[in-house]
């Protein structure tokens, strides 16, 4: 709802797929509720935080592997993402383009 509030639909499907991959692997370590929280600037930041200390790190999946690709996927349809280390836990955060339309002013 908040990307087509934002006029931001275009951007559904990369946003759908990039959360589902940090949400998943934030559900998957952590103990308590994850959070999400969308923010748009002159770009799209998504942050998902959990209680989990252990940073993420991107890894190269083998042909047979059935995990390891989430952060690869980040890595490639994000224009940068990222994780910080709270003192309770963590949040992955990555960040998308906007149109240039939305991103400059009218006139």
């Amino acid at each position: 709802r908040a990307l087509s509030r934002w006029g931001l639909d275009d951007l559904s499907d990369s946003v759908e797929l990039l959360v589902s991959e940090v949400v998943t692997n934030a559900v998957r370590y952590a103990e308590r509720p994850v959070t999400l929280r969308l923010l748009r600037t002159d770009l799209l930041r998504c942050e998902v935080g959990d209680d989990s200390p252990q940073l993420p790190r991107q890894r190269r999946a083998r042909l047979m592997d059935e995990g390891g690709r989430g952060l690869f996927l980040v890595n490639g349809l994000a224009r940068r993402w990222g994780a910080t280390r709270l003192s309770t836990g963590k949040v992955v955060w990555f960040e998308l383009g906007l149109r240039p339309s939305l991103t400059t002013p009218p006139g």
